[in-house]
């Protein structure tokens, strides 16, 4: 599943025939939009670095590897559609750089989407093995076999090119088209079959997670909404997979549209270029930075540059100090803590112990809850 520059650099070939005028809103429009989304994604992970209590949950390790990656793919491809502007031809040794990393961020998307859907499968169909199945130490150790996939993927077609190219190619310019780099036919199979079984994989990964969670949500009571939640971000994550996807096919959508709309053939790529590389990396706040309760309420802050002290009464230091409080117990409290945090509610501790009853009558295990009042 290797990223396709043939949307990104289409227009390359034929920017000349761009207007001065078309070629700097082109461009302004696709540095406003990556700015933006940018400004979005770095301050999703600002606000992962700041609370420690995100650090011990793998659902939000997974996440903002999704948004690095995305921010890598994003910078890269924007760089790389600038420079077919700027430049009619770039050195062979710096386009192979740029495209190698988009490759590399393309290639991770749909996995981390499928180990992030996995993670949501565990955590409601089998909360018992959750703890161990998704801790921290095996969620760092997912991202780096996601990374070693996207490596021998993306690193062979690298090797190919060293083995069967001359030394003088590296040093030499080319319109920088990913086609035009990884020509070779061993590259061009290879890149088929890891389509078709990466694709695969992570679409029945999908459709497994998604039906295990849906008969799990319509077997528990209305009042149990984190089945429903669970279920409805694995939705989020399938039609931010099916986006993802759009850049394999992206090629032959472009190549469809150019021939019902001949005479709008530079629109056509752009328009594609934005819906297939830009767009998809809007949807991951969404997930996360607007869905979720936790991450929205500390997101809003950052986002808008809201930070603010509240004013002291005389006499009273508990505005002053529950601000630094509040940070420091983040990173004290379990994950497991229901109260005393935010975000948090008693109704979704007692769903989590419903759910822990259940699996122990069906499994006649024995179970003990302790429950202390101070």
């Amino acid at each position: 599943m290797n990223s396709s520059s043939h949307d990104l650099n289409v227009s390359s070939g034929l920017r000349y025939r761009d207007s001065p005028s078309a070629a700097v809103a082109k461009n302004v429009i696709v540095l406003a939009l990556g700015l933006t989304i940018n400004y979005i994604n770095g301050t999703l992970i600002h606000t992962f670095r700041k609370h420690q209590v995100f650090y011990s949950n793998p659902r939000y390790i997974l996440f903002i590897h999704l948004v690095v990656n995305d921010m890598i793919q994003l910078t890269t491809s924007i760089t790389l559609f600038v420079l077919t502007y700027v430049f009619s031809q770039i050195n062979v040794a710096f386009c192979c750089l740029i495209i190698t990393l988009v490759i590399f961020a393309t290639f991770n998307t749909p996995i981390n989407l499928a180990v992030m859907a996995v993670e949501c499968y565990i955590a409601i169909c089998l909360p018992l093995q959750h703890a161990e199945f998704c801790s921290i130490e095996r969620t760092y150790m997912a991202l780096g076999w996601i990374w070693a996939l996207s490596a021998i993927s993306t690193m062979s077609d690298v090797f190919i090119i060293l083995a069967t190219e001359p030394v003088e190619l590296f040093y030499s310019t080319i319109q920088c088209e990913r086609d035009n780099l990884f020509r070779h036919p061993v590259i061009l199979k290879k890149r088929e079959v890891s389509y078709i079984t990466c694709l695969a994989g992570v679409l029945l990964t999908f459709l497994y997670t998604y039906f295990s969670i849906f008969f799990a949500a319509n077997g528990a009571k209305p009042a149990d909404r984190d089945s429903k939640k669970a279920r409805n971000t694995i939705l989020l994550h399938a039609f931010q997979l099916l986006l993802s996807i759009l850049t394999y096919v992206g090629p032959v959508l472009t190549q469809a549209l150019v021939r019902w709309f001949p005479k709008h053939y530079l629109t056509v790529i752009f328009v594609c270029y934005i819906i297939i590389h830009i767009l998809p990396r809007f949807v991951s706040p969404i997930v996360y930075g607007l869905r979720d309760k936790m991450f929205k309420q500390y997101l809003k802050k950052y986002l808008l540059c809201i930070v603010k002290r509240a004013p002291e009464a005389p006499g009273e230091s508990g505005p002053l100090y529950r601000p630094r409080l509040t940070s420091q117990a983040e990173g004290i409290l379990a994950e497991e803590q229901a109260g005393f945090q935010a975000g948090r509610s008693t109704v979704d501790q007692v769903f989590n112990s419903r759910l822990l009853i259940k699996k122990h009558l069906e499994l006649q295990k024995d179970l003990y809850h302790n429950f202390i009042d101070f």
